[in-house]
């Protein structure tokens, strides 16, 4: 029994140190542009079934509850939070946010498209809407020469007022992707995420249509991390390994009473 407290116990060390692991990754993205935090969700392991219930206890009486003996803790998935976080107005007129449910789309230099809700956009030196890290947005918007005014619908039209022009001119359109389960994306870095066979398939279309946000131009959404709630989550993690430290200090004791009396 000693020996098993001690597995169950480094189970519970293991799992609140990737439970602090991932309250650190939300701290430290605290101010990335549309980030989403991230939960860490326990499941038990599987327990040693030592009496049934309901198994005869003498000829006439039965087990009420039996006997089982869990085996620990691990991390059962990380799930991230999709609530929306505050829009920031910056004035740029290439800096978006969606309002509401939705991804933007990004063509990654393989091909594949990636989603993202960083609408902090860049002009390229050939007047496409591209990342910070200089991929284009799907589907691809070309911005004129000698441009003095870009505007942004609700709905995602893209407007631009060339010089010399009186009337301002469409030149794309911005579509937003929205998942089934977009908790099932998969982080891969730079504020990205791609498509798994969790997520389901993207559902694209204009912004403002079937469950999709709407765009706000001329801002962009702060991250969702609650830097108190973190701080609170970061201290019960902290108590919850030391519980286990110390639990594992008091069967340590336990076994080396027994070697000395035996």
């Amino acid at each position: 029994m000693s020996n098993g407290a001690l597995h169950v116990a480094r189970t519970g060390l293991d799992a609140q140190n990737m439970r602090m692991q991932v309250i650190a990754n939300n701290l430290a993205n605290v101010n990335t542009t549309g980030f989403k935090r991230d939960r860490a969700n326990f499941s038990t392991l599987a327990y040693q079934l030592i009496t049934q219930p309901g198994a005869a206890s003498s000829a006439e009486n039965k087990y009420a509850t039996g006997l089982n003996l869990g085996t620990g803790v691990s991390i059962d998935g990380t799930e991230r939070i999709a609530t929306q976080g505050t829009m920031q107005a910056t004035g740029n007129a290439t800096d978006m946010a969606i309002e509401g449910a939705g991804f933007f789309q990004i063509t990654m230099p393989d091909g594949r498209t990636a989603y993202t809700r960083d609408g902090n956009f860049q002009r390229s030196s050939e007047g496409t809407l591209v990342t910070q890290d200089g991929m284009p947005v799907s589907p691809q918007i070309q911005i004129p020469a000698q441009t003095t005014n870009i505007s942004i619908g609700a709905d995602g039209t893209v407007t631009a007022t060339v010089a010399g022009a009186t009337e301002p001119t469409e030149v794309g359109k911005i579509e937003t992707a929205g998942f089934v389960n977009e908790a099932g994306l998969q982080s891969i870095g730079n504020n990205l995420l791609i498509e798994t066979p969790a997520s389901g398939a993207p559902q694209v279309g204009a912004p403002g249509i079937e469950g999709r946000g709407t765009i706000r131009a001329g801002s962009l959404e702060a991250s969702n991390v609650n830097v108190v709630e973190e701080l609170v989550d970061m201290i019960e993690t902290q108590r919850a390994y030391e519980v286990n430290s110390k639990m594992i200090q008091a069967t340590d004791e336990m076994l080396r009473n027994a070697n000395q009396q035996l």
